[in-house]
């Protein structure tokens, strides 16, 4: 039986309006803006870019320490949540082609990746599996924030932000497909053990 319209809307309403969903969607709405600020390769804007981007990052452990401290994890903040961490990884990478700083097949990598991991765990979803977010993708979002971080930056003086953001880049293609193979390989084990118990 379906719940009632005004039941499914009260609980939209109410999950929009922790705290932690808050949060999330502030760190969405700093998307557009980092997209402005990476359209000039320009001192002053690589600095504001790279405040808007760090701001983001932060949000994205600030909310979940928030869903977890106080109890107030939704249905609503599992989806915004990673949905805002690859909005804000995608559009920094794919504003950073044209001015040079990131290799287009590594931005195809990383978000193809994102894409492969995100339909994955739906369709393990609709089977009644859960795959949780594994150690080595967090060690793959840490160093993605920070070779995006230094690539933003773009400093030359007193160090080469770009070519450390570049070779810290490769790191973070290498931990993307590792990150992904781990994940296919936690839902075919899943999978064979569904199988085993039908």
């Amino acid at each position: 039986m379906e719940a009632p319209a005004s039941a499914v809307n009260s609980t939209l309403r109410a999950e929009l309006s922790s705290l932690p969903n808050r949060v999330t969607l502030g760190r969405i709405a700093l998307v557009p803006l980092l997209m402005i600020t990476l359209r000039w390769d320009d001192p002053f804007w690589n600095t504001v870019g790279a405040a808007i981007f760090a701001l983001g990052w932060t949000t994205d452990l600030v909310d979940g320490w928030l869903a977890r401290r106080f109890n107030n994890v939704t249905s609503l903040g599992k989806f915004l949540d990673p949905l805002a961490d690859k909005l804000l990884v995608a559009s920094a990478l794919i504003m950073m082609i044209p001015l040079d700083r990131v290799p287009a097949w590594a931005a195809v990598v990383i978000i193809g990746r994102e894409l492969a991991v995100t339909s994955l765990r739906g369709i393990a979803s609709s089977q009644g599996h859960v795959m949780a977010a594994s150690s080595w993708g967090k060690h793959k979002s840490f160093v993605q924030y920070f070779a995006i971080t230094c690539l933003i930056l773009a400093w030359d003086k007193p160090i080469d932000l770009i070519r450390i953001g570049q070779w810290v880049l490769y790191l973070a293609v290498v931990l993307t497909l590792w990150s992904g193979y781990t994940y296919i390989r936690s839902y075919a084990q899943a999978d064979l053990t569904l199988e085993g118990r039908s």
